[in-house]
């Protein structure tokens, strides 16, 4: 018994040995751990693509800079930008001048009829009060006969209203007639003395009406254009225009000067006037008066200068320059090609520190064909852009060229 026991036993024994050895106690941990690098990779796989994903969107938002960049630089116009030279400094300054005569004067038909003669053509030097033109008007006349009788009318019914009033009221002091009937008669004396004023303002009207029959010059001048002839039918009012008359023994000359030289207007001030039809002639004109206002859109001051034209040397409507006096100042040279013309007056285009353009407002000085002197608008090392584009416009970027030095004289028509 004891031996079959032992083997049994030691069976036993051996069944119970793997409970208690090395690898039943470690058995439990071997889960935790590969969950935890399970977890490890999973984030590292997820740090990799969040990096991916980070790059690429950098990469696209830096791809999509640059070519905004670009182009923006391809679409900026390309413009060559030039220093503007120091001109010498002066204390005189142009300006253009529009001539016009110191009476126009649009003539019309007060009257309807037919045109019989007309005395005057363009270019007839005429005096006050001369007879033009002459309108018949048989309607009229008629309507005047009319109105002269019916006046006629008027005053007989009025003297006999009278008769009959004064008549009644020596009548009824004796009772021989009623108060009633005097007074009736008093009433109608009146009105028909009322009648005979309407008759004759009636009669003044169609008088007056009758006397536009005959077309006279209203001032001494020049009749400069004639838009009618004989037999054509007139109409009255200012639907058509018979004559056309300008006084031109002075004549109006109106410029614009800029702001900066508004203070030194003074009225009286004797100034020198050149027409480019009269080439080497100087002409005197008198500031008689500004607008003393300045006007908001040119930022100018309309300033009128008359001028002694007696002798019939100078016509209206023509172009003058007028040269003006001021303090004196500091001038630069630019080619002509820069200026630009537009509707608010003379300008020019700069170049900013950060190649944006300037539209800067200048005034002009001398001016030789190749060169232009401005004597205001510009400042020391302004750089100027020649040949502007017509589209360029303020605070637009630009992709500015700098020429050489040889080939600025070049452009700027030299130191000539």
């Amino acid at each position: 018994m004891s031996d079959q026991s032992t083997p049994n036993a030691s069976r036993g024994a051996r069944k119970q040995i793997p409970h208690e050895g090395h690898d039943n106690q470690h058995a439990p941990e071997a889960k935790p751990i590969a969950t935890g690098l399970a977890m490890a990779a999973l984030v590292i796989v997820l740090i990799v693509f969040a990096a991916l994903a980070t790059f690429g969107i950098l990469s696209r938002i830096h791809h999509t800079k640059v070519l905004a960049k670009s182009t923006q630089e391809l679409a900026a116009p390309v413009v060559i930008a030039l220093a503007a030279r120091q001109g010498a400094t002066t204390d005189t300054f142009s300006l253009p001048g529009n001539v016009t005569a110191y009476t126009d004067s649009p003539i019309y038909a007060r009257t309807s009829g037919y045109l019989t003669k007309w005395y005057y053509d363009i270019g007839s030097h005429v005096k006050k009060g001369a007879l033009l033109a002459e309108i018949a008007t048989p309607e009229l006349d008629q309507q005047l006969a009319q109105s002269e009788a019916d006046l006629g009318t008027a005053e007989a019914n009025a003297k006999n209203a009278k008769a009959q009033a004064q008549r009644y009221q020596g009548l009824v002091t004796t009772n021989a007639v009623s108060q009633q009937d005097t007074e009736t008669f008093a009433n109608q004396a009146t009105a028909t003395a009322s009648s005979v004023k309407s008759a004759q303002a009636n009669v003044d009207r169609l008088k007056q009406l009758q006397s536009f029959e005959k077309i006279y010059a209203p001032f001494d001048g020049v009749v400069t254009g004639r838009s009618i002839d004989t037999g054509q039918l007139i109409d009255t009012g200012a639907a058509r225009e018979l004559f056309h008359m300008q006084a031109l023994n002075t004549l109006r000359v109106y410029t614009n000067v800029p702001q900066v030289y508004s203070a030194n207007l003074k009225r009286g001030t004797k100034m020198e006037i050149f027409f480019p039809e009269h080439p080497g002639q100087t002409y005197q004109g008198t500031l008689v008066r500004t607008s003393n206002a300045i006007d908001p859109t040119s930022r100018t001051l309309l300033v009128e200068i008359d001028v002694d034209n007696r002798k019939g040397e100078l016509l209206p409507g023509a172009l003058a320059q007028v040269h003006f006096k001021a303090a004196a100042m500091q001038t630069f040279i630019v080619p002509v090609s820069a200026i630009i013309f537009r509707r608010d007056g003379t300008q020019v285009g700069t170049l900013g520190a950060d190649n944006t353009a300037h539209i800067v407002p200048v005034t002009i000085g001398q001016d030789d064909g190749r060169t232009v002197q401005i004597v205001s608008g510009l400042k020391a090392n302004d750089l100027v852009i020649q040949d502007p584009p017509d589209s360029l416009i303020e605070g637009e970027k630009v992709n500015p060229q700098h020429p050489g030095e040889e080939q600025q004289n070049a452009q700027q028509g030299g130191k000539g």
